[in-house]
């Protein structure tokens, strides 16, 4: 497979343009985004992530370019690939708009017949540490005095694990191994 490209947009039209001419692209993009700052004219993280999911398309790793931009890397969904319940809504506004293409929609009819629709996970700030999770937790006091002192995203790491576990036996081995971690003082991040 060959490495995804850096690519840079001028606006969200272009963008789209691009995604309708390489969507079936396996290997995804690298996209620019200036930061607002550098006051060059660019689509943004918005746009972007709307314009994918119109396309089938979802957002992943970011990192740092140069002191004016950034890179998102979009691509393809994956094969039972999770959904946040953010995107559902900017779904559900698309569809609205008449927005979403062939290949976004399939990718919405698969996510609900699977049943990963249902199953969508809570963006950072909405989502809390599980009952279950905070009993086993009091049951030590190192532990959970080391859970109080980690930022939000350790939490969300923990919270993540626990809300995305398809089966039950997965979520109750990630809870003993996350307790694990906790009782030995180590994170995530």
């Amino acid at each position: 497979m060959t490495e995804a490209s850096i690519q840079s947009f001028k606006n969200k039209e272009n963008w789209q343009e691009w995604l309708e001419e390489n969507q079936h692209r396996q290997e995804g993009v690298w996209l620019q985004i200036f930061r607002k700052e550098s006051e060059i004219m660019t689509v943004t993280y918005q746009q972007a992530l709307e314009e994918a999911i119109c396309y089938g398309w979802i957002d992943g790793q970011k990192k740092k370019y140069d002191e004016q931009s950034y890179l998102q890397k979009f691509t393809p969904r994956r094969t039972n690939s999770l959904w946040s319940k953010r995107n559902i809504g900017i779904v559900e506004k698309l569809t609205d708009a008449r927005r979403m293409k062939q290949r976004g929609i399939k990718e919405v009819e698969k996510a609900k017949a699977d049943g990963r629709w249902e199953k969508a996970y809570d963006s950072p700030s909405g989502m809390t540490a599980p009952e279950d999770f905070l009993k086993e937790l009091a049951k030590n006091k190192k532990a959970e005095a080391f859970y109080e002192t980690l930022n939000q995203a350790n939490r969300y790491s923990i919270n993540w694990r626990l809300q995305t576990a398809g089966k039950p036996e997965t979520r109750e081995r990630r809870m003993k191994n996350i307790l694990k971690m906790l009782k030995k003082g180590k994170k995530f991040h």
